[in-house]
């Protein structure tokens, strides 16, 4: 199939045309026909799979051929409303489509206006949205077509209650599209209270998607080896771009200046950099001048960039949507991608967790460091040694202990110091496959205790 069968308004499909746009995803080709027929629809797809496109493509021909004057397509992010902004008013430029982002963090006035003016489609964040709705600011606009983009991301992002409050603001009789990577449960009962007698389509096979086109690994680390372990890593993997995904924004602060002080070219994106600052390094990105992105998981929702050739986990996320979410930032567009997270051994429940909700495959990996011990570390090794505190039960096992030989006692004691230290001064990085059985076999037996338990507890 390709796009001329969908019968296009002619601007429409020249602005396909330019795109470079030949054959529809599958995505386009389930969705297009039903929103070009006007029924209610939940389509689930990743980012990445054309849904913007599939949603898009339909709303802006409806409004070329004079069959709807006006949509509102609602976003979880700042950076996903101007994406998808970006992306229909390319599509749509040569019918004079004329398209308006509408997110907090700047001024009212103007978005106000440009809404009064006319504009066709508005793209917009739900904060803002409810704001102008609630303050009374833009009763005139009445959508005929409203789409909910990444669902799930605004249900994470709590943004649930102001979705149900802008329904309450927009007409009744309107056809309403909602997309979404996973349907949770309250997702769905969204779906049901603001849909009438949906069409329902897939193009999401988690298991799938998430084991054969991206292939998984895991380290698992000591705490202290973080730093040293991304730096190795980045250092001997074939990355194009990549993502390095932190939890806290002041990791994100911290590890892009530790990596730019090493000479990589990395920037940080998080929710506190002002909008001109996300929009620059999101640009940078784009355009290869930064290799290497390190975001918060609320700051990279919704990002579609191509030729994202790694994911990193500086940490292993809070929830398993939120580790599908991450990964699904590369594997795109059929190519394959490599996911790999550093879990340090309190994190390994989390990762259990994650493996078995996801059903991910996931490899176990240790990274060697091979740097041999040079003369000049000597000092370095001197240096740490005396800077640690003689404790009290050294003392007492000393006095209690004759130490026969005390050159290879100590010499045994600096192989385990140095092995300890090992990514500072070279071997391997990680946990081998019989340090990490162990560390298995005793979550397996926690998870026998806890599971006896809710038994006992059930019984009573």
């Amino acid at each position: 199939m390709n796009f001329n069968e969908f019968n296009f308004h002619p601007d429409i499909a020249k602005g396909v045309r330019i795109a470079g746009f030949s054959e529809p995803s599958p995505i386009q080709e389930m969705a297009i026909p039903i929103i070009e027929n006007g029924k209610d629809m939940v389509g689930q797809a990743h980012t990445g799979t054309g849904k913007t496109a599939a949603f898009g493509l339909p709303i802006l021909d409806k409004i070329a051929k004079g069959s709807c004057e006006r949509a509102l397509i609602i976003t979880p992010t700042r950076e996903l409303a101007t994406q998808v902004s970006d992306e229909l008013y390319h599509l749509g430029r040569f019918a004079g489509i004329r398209t308006l982002t509408v997110y907090g963090g700047v001024g009212y006035g103007r978005q106000i206006a440009l809404i009064h003016k006319g504009v066709q489609i508005v793209v917009a964040t739900p904060g803002r949205l409810k704001d102008l709705y609630k303050k009374g600011k833009i009763d005139t606009f009445n959508p005929e077509i409203v789409v909910l983009d990444e669902a799930d991301e605004m249900l994470d992002m709590g943004f649930l209650d102001d979705i149900k409050e802008i329904f309450e603001y927009i007409p009744q009789n309107r056809q309403t599209l909602l997309f979404s990577a996973t349907m949770p449960e309250p997702i769905k009962d969204l779906a049901e209270n603001i849909l009438y007698h949906p069409e329902f389509v897939s193009v999401v096979n988690e298991a799938e998607t998430v084991n054969n086109i991206i292939e998984q690994r895991y380290y698992v680390i000591e705490e202290n080896q973080r730093d040293e372990a991304i730096v190795k890593l980045l250092e001997t993997e074939d990355t194009e771009k990549c993502i390095i995904f932190c939890r806290m924004k002041r990791e994100v602060d911290r590890l892009s200046e530790h990596l730019q002080a090493l000479g990589f070219s990395a920037k940080g994106l998080h929710g506190d950099m002002e909008q001109d600052e996300r929009d620059a390094v999101i640009k940078a990105y784009r355009r290869g001048e930064v290799k290497i992105m390190i975001a918060t998981d609320v700051a990279a929702r919704g990002l579609d960039v191509k030729g994202v050739s790694h994911v990193f986990n500086y940490h292993i996320p809070f929830d398993p949507q939120s580790y599908v979410h991450r990964i699904g930032r590369t594997g795109r567009a059929g190519k394959s991608g490599q996911a790999i997270t550093l879990v340090s051994t309190e994190e390994f429940k989390e990762l259990q967790r994650i493996r078995k909700e996801v059903g991910a495959e996931m490899k176990l990996a240790t990274i060697e460091n091979s740097y041999a011990l040079q003369h000049d570390d000597y000092e370095a090794i001197m240096t740490k040694i005396n800077s640690i505190n003689i404790t009290q039960d050294a003392k007492i096992f000393t006095e209690s202990y004759i130490l026969n030989d005390k050159d290879l006692i100590l010499e045994k004691l600096l192989s385990y110091y140095l092995t300890r230290e090992s990514g500072a001064f070279g071997g391997t990085i990680g946990f081998d496959e019989t340090e990490v059985q162990d560390l298995m076999a005793s979550y397996n037996n926690e998870q026998t205790v806890i599971n006896k338990q809710n038994r006992r507890k059930k019984r009573r």
